[in-house]
C-alpha cells in the first residue's frame, strides 16, 4: 500500500482525469439529488451539512437545492483562518450564492455573521472511500476532528466511482461513514 502522501497524490490525480473525461451535459445531471433511501435518512426540519465542491470534487449543489426544497436546512463548512477549527454555518439559500465568501483556503463559506448550527447530517468530501465506508480526506483533519466531537452526525459520503478503494489505511480516530453515494451506487455501512 502506498504511504498516504503517495495515495492522495495517486487519487487526486484519477479524479481529476475522471471528472475532466465526462461531458459538460453529463456532470450537470450526476448527483443532482439524493437516492431516496438517503434522502429518507435526513429528517425533515433537520440542518444538513454540505461542502461547496470545487470543480473536481462530487456535486452537492444539486443535493443542497433538493434538501432546501424539500424542508431542510442547510450549512456549509466554516474556517475563522487556516489554524481555526472547523464549524458548520448556515447557508440560507442555494440558489444564491451572495451569502457566501471565500474562506482561507479559497472554497466559498457563509460569511462570518451566519448562525452556527449542528448538522444532523453531514454529507462529507473525500479523496477515496471502501464499501465498509472508511473514508480517506485531503490530509489536514478537519472533517476526523469535527466528526469525533460530534457522534450523533451521521456522516455521509459524496464520491465518483473512480475513488471506490478495495482498502485504505486507518487510524484509530478514524470513523466510518454511515453511507457512501456515487452516480452509479449506494455503499451503506455493514450491520
Amino acid at each position: 500500500m502506498d504511504d498516504k502522501h503517495q495515495l492522495r497524490t495517486r487519487l487526486r490525480a484519477a479524479r481529476r482525469d475522471h471528472v475532466a473525461a465526462l461531458p459538460d451535459s453529463v456532470r450537470g445531471l450526476i448527483l443532482h439529488r439524493p437516492p431516496a433511501p438517503v434522502a429518507a435518512r435526513v429528517p425533515e426540519g433537520s440542518v444538513v451539512g454540505l461542502y461547496h465542491a470545487t470543480p473536481v470534487e462530487a456535486p452537492t449543489l444539486g443535493y443542497a437545492r433538493w434538501f432546501y426544497e424539500n424542508g431542510r436546512h442547510l450549512a456549509l463548512p466554516w474556517f475563522a483562518d487556516r489554524a481555526a477549527p472547523m464549524t458548520f454555518r448556515a447557508w440560507t439559500d442555494p440558489y444564491d450564492l451572495s451569502d457566501l465568501e471565500p474562506g482561507p483556503w479559497g472554497a466559498l463559506q457563509p460569511v462570518a455573521t451566519a448562525a452556527e448550527c449542528e448538522p444532523a447530517v453531514a454529507f462529507v468530501p473525500l479523496l477515496g472511500f471502501t464499501a465498509a465506508g472508511h473514508r480517506l480526506g485531503q490530509g489536514g483533519g478537519h472533517y476526523d476532528r469535527w466528526l469525533a466531537d460530534h457522534p450523533a452526525t451521521l456522516p455521509i459520503g459524496l464520491a465518483w466511482d473512480i475513488q471506490h478503494c478495495e482498502s485504505l489505511p486507518l487510524e484509530p480516530h478514524d470513523r466510518p461513514l454511515a453511507a457512501v453515494v456515487t452516480p452509479t451506487r449506494i455503499y451503506e455501512e455493514q450491520d
